[in-house]
């Protein structure tokens, strides 16, 4: 069976923070081959239990939900990509087993008043996933 190669590149970027609770993304590029393991970090600081929520912006489309969870140990899944909602860590983390082509996208991840508080809210991160 042959079969080609390509590579995934996650670019990292970060915005402020607002009414004290905040979201922390890795920053800068990350460059895996198609197929590897996928983790991007995202830690949180925030009173009480927020929900927590990753989002996908694919090429020429708008942000779409793509997990969500909103209670310790909860695990989000979706077209193969998981996060558990680790309170302790006050962790995050976006991972898929194996990064393919159609994965290429904007990541986004975000505290429940970032979506909910239309007059601002806690900030968000997101991270850029293409394949080369």
């Amino acid at each position: 069976m042959n079969s080609s190669l390509g590579f995934v590149t996650v670019i990292l970027l970060v915005f402020g923070q607002t009414c004290g609770d905040s979201v922390t993304q890795m920053e800068g590029q990350v460059t895996l081959l198609e197929g590897a393991l996928l983790t991007v970090n995202c830690t949180y600081s925030a009173t009480g239990y927020p929900t927590l929520f990753w989002y996908v912006q694919y090429p020429r489309e708008g942000p779409q939900l793509l997990l969500k969870a909103s209670r310790d140990n909860e695990n989000g899944s979706n077209k193969g990509f998981v996060a558990t909602y680790q309170k302790q860590a006050n962790a995050f983390h976006l991972k898929k087993a194996s990064v393919q082509h159609s994965d290429s996208a904007m990541y986004y991840c975000v505290l429940d008043d970032t979506v909910t508080d239309t007059a601002g809210g806690a900030e968000h991160k997101r991270g850029n996933l293409d394949l080369l």
